[in-house]
């Protein structure tokens, strides 16, 4: 990929750009949010490999999470921030004008 700015594809964002973090917040628009549970069945990782990538898009600010026990059993929620959301939306923007600059 290029750095060039008149490139569409040079805004794309490198950490959604990530199918697993793309998967990710794409289960987590739909709603409020959902379990950590719940987002690992949607999108097939593993508990580890969602755990590190939801460790990336919480660091940037796209994703929290709240810890909380339902009658002694732990439970993690996640939620899109509104920078998540933002940044999602960017992201589709930038996706559709790269993919339109394509030659047909």
């Amino acid at each position: 990929m290029s750095n060039r700015t008149d490139e569409p594809a040079a805004d794309i964002d490198p950490i959604i750009h990530v199918p697993a973090r793309l998967a990710i917040m794409a289960v987590l628009l739909v709603g409020e949010g959902a379990d950590f549970t719940f987002v690992q069945k949607q999108t097939g990782l593993t508990r580890g490999n969602l755990s590190s990538h939801l460790m990336k898009l919480e660091a940037t600010g796209y994703v929290v999470s709240e810890k909380t026990f339902v009658r002694r059993v732990p439970r993690t929620l996640l939620r899109l921030t509104d920078a998540g959301r933002d940044a999602l939306r960017r992201y589709r923007l930038r996706m559709e004008e790269a993919l339109r600059a394509l030659p047909k």
